[in-house]
């Protein structure tokens, strides 16, 4: 039996996102019960899905640019992507996953949640036009440097990747610069977002995309 998600929705949502909580609310409501059901969310992940999942991603607004186009890259359940439409009604946000038991979930909750500024699109990354998105995000998809060469082609030139990542963000950067210059990145940098709101703050690679690969320019660490 599936643990519930809590029905009380956090102060901090109520805080942080006022505009959004109701149908952050519903978006919970929804990983924890069809979301479960269909495997796409762990049964155990149910009990902290406001922290380690809603929040987590939420704050990842902090790092895009007003009316920006967004692709979000093997989004899954939707996250950030769902949560990116839902807190940034100025944002349009491709939900992009190759998976049809995925898309067709994610096509549910957009018409659930009543989200007009979100399309699903099955495809993977190598599939889309490239330069077509300002910012292209992901959360928990493949090393940096595979992620980087599926997700920078897709931004405009001056555009932003955003990767949320974990505790050895530090070692996958290291490992992925030449592989970041040679995708023409232009300049890389690791956030911590959220340090004295959430129990565990997101960690967040931002790249500055610049010319195709092959490009003359080459990539360095932002500090």
């Amino acid at each position: 039996m599936t643990e519930p998600v809590s029905r009380e929705t956090p102060p901090l949502v109520e805080k942080l996102y006022p505009r959004a909580a109701v149908r952050l609310a519903a978006y919970a409501e929804l990983l924890a019960t069809e979301g479960t059901l269909r495997g796409l969310i762990g049964p155990r992940e149910v009990p902290r899905l406001w922290d380690r999942h809603l929040l987590n991603c939420a704050v990842l607004e902090r790092l895009i640019p007003e009316e920006s186009t967004v692709a979000d890259i093997g989004t899954g359940a939707g996250l950030p992507g769902i949560v990116l439409a839902l807190v940034r009604p100025d944002l349009h946000v491709s939900l992009v996953e190759p998976l049809l038991r995925r898309t067709t979930f994610l096509q549910e909750a957009v018409e659930s949640l009543g989200l007009d500024n979100a399309t699903v699109v099955r495809a993977r990354a190598e599939e889309l036009p490239p330069a077509s998105y300002d910012v292209v995000t992901s959360r928990a998809v493949a090393p940096l440097g595979k992620l980087a060469g599926w997700c920078l082609p897709l931004c405009v030139e001056g555009g932003l990747m955003l990767a949320m990542k974990g505790a050895s963000v530090e070692e996958e950067l290291d490992a992925s610069e030449r592989e970041l210059e040679a995708l023409g990145a232009e300049l890389w940098h690791i956030h911590q977002l959220g340090v004295d709101e959430l129990a565990r703050p997101t960690t967040v690679v931002s790249i500055v995309a610049g010319r195709a690969a092959g490009g003359s320019r080459h990539g360095r660490r932002g500090r």
